[in-house]
């Protein structure tokens, strides 16, 4: 079983400026909780229940909000209001919360490379927690624990996306498997329409093998300038040893204002609606 998810979590989250001077992006709350508690209640959900933060300069409330209020606690204790806190003390009482801080933002593949102290030598998961990913069934990291375990390799979600947006993300393409699988053989940092193998972008959601840690360690700098981690899966890729998995659920790019007004309409519409 894999048992953790690394968190990178340190990023500026500049497109919601001036929300995120002093408040992390990963705070921003979609209708009553916030993005990232989505993406620990996933994990967990998957089995990885030690959730590894790669945190930066100014991530306090991040730290803060999975740990206990005792305060808040007093305050609200016995009265109605002590429902709200339901969800978070499940996630509080199932999961165990470490965490490093990335002093510098060199990129996707630098701030997992900073995690490796909290993993060690073992499979692991990562979660972005820009993407919010719904299912009404097992959540998209237990769909792909479940591929770990029969392939026993590094894997990516995939999803399709319109050509006019593949310079925003890591595009890969490979062998159909069947069932949504693929055998990468190719993977390409945000390339733009006429260089892109396929419209098969890769979203927030990994499973990594542990020699992913060497191979970053020894990966130079690409687009951007930043250490990526979609070349350091190349190598792997080279070698056989990555599947992408084109998963089952909704997936919204919180990253973005649209996506976050989307994602923050739909869960109200759908989810908190149903749940009041």
């Amino acid at each position: 079983m894999i048992r953790k998810c690394l968190f990178p979590v340190a990023g500026y989250g500049t497109r919601f400026l001036p929300a995120t001077k002093s408040m992390p992006k990963e705070m921003l709350p979609i209708v009553n909780k916030p993005l990232v508690q989505y993406g620990v209640e996933e994990a967990i959900g998957a089995g990885m229940k030690n959730c590894a933060m790669v945190t930066g300069r100014g991530k306090r409330a991040i730290s803060d909000h999975f740990d206990i209020s005792y305060e808040l606690e007093h305050q609200i204790s016995g009265s109605s209001k002590e429902m709200y806190l339901e969800s978070i003390r499940g996630v509080l009482n199932e999961g165990i919360f470490t965490q490093v801080r990335q002093r510098e933002m060199k990129g996707l593949g630098h701030a997992i490379l900073t995690g490796e102290a909290l993993i060690g030598d073992e499979a692991f998961g990562v979660l972005l927690s820009d993407d919010l990913c719904l299912n009404d069934g097992p959540g998209v990291l237990s769909q792909m624990t479940e591929l770990y375990e029969e392939h026993q390799c590094s894997i990516v979600a995939i999803q399709e996306v319109p050509m006019d947006e593949v310079h925003k993300y890591g595009v890969i393409s490979g062998e159909d498997l069947g069932s949504g699988l693929y055998k990468v053989d190719d993977m390409v940092e945000k390339p733009s329409a006429e260089d892109a193998p396929s419209n098969l972008a890769i979203i927030g959601r990994y499973i990594l093998t542990p020699d992913i840690f060497d191979i970053l360690r020894s990966t130079e700098p690409g687009s951007g300038g930043e250490v990526q981690i979609t070349d350091a899966l190349q190598t792997q890729a080279r070698q056989g040893r990555v599947l992408a998995y084109k998963f089952k659920g909704l997936r919204f790019d919180c990253g973005t204002v649209p996506g976050f007004v989307e994602a923050t309409n739909y869960v109200y519409e759908n989810v908190y609606t149903n749940n009041g």
